[in-house]
């Protein structure tokens, strides 16, 4: 029976579209000449039909009945092939659609995925006539349908917020009660044994390393390695199927939905910065082969080139109507359809770049901001990229927060002993005032982080001074050189017991200056069991045992991850840790300071002693009865005062404890223990404390 006639169809909604009799496809590109739909048979290796789209403003579109969800298809775009003048069109490049929701199969590289002949002596000024659709990927069609029940948004407020920062495939792979069919997919996030662990620990929003569907790059491959990070996308509505062990897109509405119900966020690492399809040397698989200047950032004085701010050889033309739309439409589908709670943006400053710079007046960020369907959901920027300027640690708009690079820096050159960074520490564990108050912005809008994915784990900063990433095959010259880490007296692996337990102890040291600090945490994933990479700190290519989770836990582990779920507990019961205001360190009309910082015998600093040379150390009182917070009924939310001893030299100091309100001071964590608990924890104490070399204290007062 030969296939019902395709018909002109609709300009809009952009991507594939059911409707439960057949299929509207549109495709927008205001350079191509035509455009031709290609549908394949369930193997995705024979093309079944070919249908030629109607235009209407720059939109390519059509019907085709019968066309039904489970349905592989891509696009074949005819236009010009001029690439000094930035075009790229070659229809003989099967293309993906940039609103495909499913993306299935293997990108299997050979040299017809390039637009050019790669051999040839003008490279990318020439033609190639390869045919790269047998080793493509190919879209499918989805019905959007789920039974999501009774899904609710957790809504977690921003002052209780504590994330966790893990890759879907990495956290399950080797853990031993995940069953082994599901270990690395979004079934295996989802599984009992993975809840339970966030809720023992604490955390309250799972922030995944990418999920948009994504490609392992060309030298990789050839390399024996993969994309292991995901910082390589060819969908941005498209789930990655390699993390689903349904090969569904179902999979992914289920772990969120299942998360939910655990009262759990799910909040996606997103990369619209740029693109799998790199430099003008890349291959052509979908953008750039469809409208090449409306999606990338092309350079002015010679448009074959691209401009690059990103590092990855692309930037996405984020000034474009059609790329905002795009980034928009992309980011109403994962909250509207796959239900997540919230976004961390890559290389974030891309976003705001103008012609000028960066603006934060943007048309992305207004877009944005009027946007009801994102109004509810948490943005977060990685607030840099490598171009001119791009380092905007505080610079984003309100109603965004940021990954705070100058939290990280001051907390692991405190704590490695580099000298003079006490004043800029008090200001971290201040929620970073002097970078967010004057913008109108609030504490919570710092995620302070001391470790990500991105360089070493917890366990390596304390273990190596030295990357060791020779692993990625790039002569040791990938990751960063400037790691503000320090070894503890040995490079790596060691026997000695005595630089194992200081080891130990600077973990719980970066981790309570973590969690006692306000602004909103993040953790990142294996930290509080101690993961290591071994050394390797950059490992975006490493698939494999160096990236893994190991569950395996010795008893140094068992006692990490015990102090970790304590002191998370401890911060979530403490309302003056969790403020969404800043301080104002001035006595209110009671004569009452809400923070107060004091040398070790217990009398003010001056500001002529925080310029005082050396590791230093202070002590933080910070008033927990009046915190400036109100609860949900909207009635005061106060709890116990807090005092934060820190000790940074290389001897033990006494401080006298503060006399705040008459009432004793009670020891709750001091991370000279192993354990991390005071020897007299729990007991009321008076006078002094004696604060070991290279250690914190904390101790906590009841309110009047």
């Amino acid at each position: 029976m030969p296939n019902p006639r395709a018909s002109t169809g609709r300009p809009h909604p952009l991507g594939a579209t059911w409707d439960g009799q057949g299929v509207n496809f549109a495709l927008f590109s205001s350079i191509a000449e035509r455009v031709e739909l290609c549908l394949f048979d369930a193997s995705g290796a024979r093309e079944t039909r070919r249908t030629e789209l109607a235009h209407h403003k720059n939109v390519w579109h059509a019907y085709v009945p019968g066309c039904r969800p489970g349905d592989l298809y891509g696009y074949r775009v005819h236009g010009p092939y001029r690439p000094e003048h930035g075009l790229r069109c070659n229809p003989h490049k099967l293309l993906i659609d940039p609103y495909a929701k499913a993306i299935v199969g293997p990108l299997r590289w050979t040299n017809a995925h390039y637009g050019y002949e790669p051999d040839a002596e003008e490279t990318d000024l020439s033609f190639s006539t390869l045919d790269n659709a047998a080793d493509m990927p190919k879209c499918q069609v989805v019905d959007d349908a789920f039974d999501w029940g009774s899904d609710a948004p957790p809504h977690v407020p921003w002052r209780d917020t504590v994330f966790y920062e893990a890759h879907v495939k990495g956290l399950t792979q080797r853990h031993p009660n995940v069953p082994e069919a599901l270990r690395g997919t979004y079934a295996g996030l989802a599984s009992p044994s993975v809840i339970e662990h966030f809720k023992r620990l604490g955390v309250t929003s799972i922030d995944l390393l990418p999920v948009h569907a994504f490609v392992d790059d060309h030298r990789l491959v050839e390399l024996g390695l993969r994309n292991y990070w995901g910082y390589n996308t060819l969908g941005f509505f498209a789930p990655e199927m390699r993390y689903s062990a349904s090969g569904t897109v179902q999979e992914f509405k289920q772990m969120v939905k299942t998360l939910h119900a655990a009262g759990l966020e799910v909040i996606l690492d997103v990369v619209y910065n740029h693109t799998a399809e790199g430099n003008q040397l890349g291959p052509t698989l979908a953008w750039r082969g469809i409208d090449n200047p409306a999606y990338y950032r092309l350079n002015e004085d010679e448009p074959r080139l691209y401009a690059d701010v990103t590092g990855t050889g692309n930037t996405m033309h984020t000034r474009h109507q059609v790329v905002v739309r795009m980034i928009m439409d992309s980011l109403r589908y994962w909250v509207g359809q796959m239900h997540v709670d919230g976004f961390r943006f890559d290389l974030a400053t891309v976003l705001g770049r103008g012609p000028g710079g960066f603006d934060q007046h943007a048309g992305f960020f207004s877009a944005v901001a009027q946007d009801p369907v994102l109004a509810h959901v948490k943005l977060i920027a990685e607030p840099w990229d490598l171009g001119e300027g791009g380092y905007q640690v505080g610079g984003f708009p309100p109603g965004w927060a940021e990954w705070n690079g100058r939290y990280r820096d001051t907390v692991r050159s405190f704590w490695a002993g580099e000298p003079g960074h006490l004043p800029e520490l008090s200001r971290r564990l201040c929620g970073s005032s002097d970078i967010y108050q004057h913008r109108r912005r609030c504490p919570t809008d710092s995620i302070n982080l001391v470790t990500v994915h991105d360089g070493f784990t917890l366990q390596d900063l304390v273990s190596y001074e030295h990357k060791r990433n020779l692993a990625n095959h790039e002569d040791n010259r990938d990751g960063d050189n400037h790691n503000r880490s320090w070894n503890c007296g040995a490079e790596g692996d060691t026997d000695d017991e005595v630089v194992l337990a200081l080891r130990e102890r600077q973990k719980r040291n970066l981790l309570t200056t973590l969690f006692v600090s306000l602004g909103t945490p993040l953790l990142l994933g294996g930290d509080e069991i101690g993961r290591t990479q071994q050394g390797n700190n950059n490992g975006y290519c490493q698939d494999n045992e160096i990236s893994w989770f190991d569950w395996q836990l010795d008893d140094r582990g068992r006692q990490l991850l015990d102090f970790v779920q304590r002191l998370i507990a401890f911060r979530k019961s403490q309302p003056a840790l969790r403020r969404t205001g800043f301080f104002r360190g001035e006595p209110d009309a009671d004569g009452v300071k809400d923070v107060a910082w004091l040398r070790p015998d217990g009398e003010e600093m001056t500001p002529a002693e925080w310029e005082q040379p050396g590791p230093g150390a202070v002590g933080a009182v910070i008033c927990g009865w009046k915190t400036g917070e109100l609860d949900e009924h909207g009635a005061p939310l106060h709890g116990d005062s807090v005092l934060i001893l820190v000790n940074g030299q290389r001897n033990p100091l006494p401080f006298m404890l503060p006399a705040l309100n008459g009432a004793e001071w009670v020891p709750r964590f001091d991370t000279r223990v192993p354990s991390g608990l005071p020897l007299n924890e729990g007991r009321p104490t008076q006078g002094e404390y004696v604060v070991a070399s290279r250690s914190i204290a904390v101790l906590t007062q009841a309110s009047k």
